[in-house]
């Protein structure tokens, strides 16, 4: 393994991740040295290389990157590629990956959890492609030209859906919806990113996943609350969408004790605040 950190940022012109976005990343919330969600996201890194078929890093290897951190709330951006080689598209056999990683001083937003996002609809669709679905890769183009859709501070995230119409997640969050009782997630079998939070959130038994017939936009906008995630921003409720036009209020919705509920098992897992009243 060959590895460099923010003090050594050079990018080989060769490297696989640059060329072809052949590799993966991770963004991990590291406070005071400990990264939270640290088990998701180093199988999530290691289970993501051996779908691309390449060697991952060693654990211990991964263990050791936290400890740099320097005190204070920090995002952890670890970025593993195949390295050089190969000819064209054929990959280099053995491959000699390389891990990037850097440290960027983090600060949330709290109004954000108390208040609530608008967000509104993409344009743009994602393609299905089930072999690269749900890993976190470094080809992310289609996110970059939904993030590019709008321009307005007021919109904190973008509703992306397949090329079926189907939820699949937001530009940089996965997203749920409160219907029948219980909280709903998309399956991320044809595209998508799994988050880390996300996955603890369906193992603690918090989220149900809604097969692709069941995680219609109609669904979505008209369930009795909605929401955002991510494991660096914690959980945002949604209070309003807008249309891909921005014209139009498509849904919206109040912040009820279903949200705090979910948002405090989420906020848990990351050391964030609870926001549920107490008595």
């Amino acid at each position: 393994m060959i590895g460099s950190d923010s003090t050594d940022p050079m990018v080989a012109l060769t490297d696989r991740g640059l060329a072809y976005g052949d590799g993966l990343f991770e963004t991990v919330l590291v406070r005071d040295g400990t990264p939270l969600l640290w088990n998701e996201h180093c199988a999530r890194l290691i289970h993501g290389a051996h779908r691309l078929g390449f060697e991952p890093p060693s654990r211990g290897w991964l263990d050791a990157l936290p400890e740099k951190a320097p005190r204070g709330e920090h995002v952890l951006k670890v970025v593993l590629t195949r390295g050089s080689g190969g000819r064209g598209y054929r990959p280099p056999d053995p491959a000699e990956p390389r891990c990037y990683w850097q440290f960027t001083p983090f600060t949330p937003m709290p109004e954000r959890w108390e208040q609530g996002v608008s967000v509104r609809l993409c344009h743009l669709r994602l393609g299905r492609q089930p072999a690269l679905a749900g890993l976190k890769h470094l080809n992310r183009l289609e996110n970059v030209l939904a993030r590019q859709e709008w321009h307005d501070d007021a919109i904190a995230e973008g509703i992306i859906l397949n090329d079926r119409d189907q939820l699949v997640e937001a530009t940089a969050m996965n997203l749920a919806w409160f219907d029948q009782g219980q909280w709903w997630t998309p399956e991320l079998i044809e595209c998508g990113v799994e988050g880390t939070l996300r996955r603890a959130l369906i193992d603690q038994g918090h989220l149900s996943i809604a097969g692709a017939e069941d995680a219609s936009l109609s669904r979505f906008l008209n369930a009795r609350s909605t929401c955002l995630f991510n494991s660096v921003q914690g959980l945002w409720p949604i209070v309003r969408c807008f249309d891909a036009q921005h014209q139009h209020v498509s849904g919206q919705w109040l912040i009820d004790d279903s949200v705090r509920r979910l948002q405090d098992g989420a906020h848990a897992l990351l050391g964030y605040p609870s926001n549920l009243p107490t008595s």
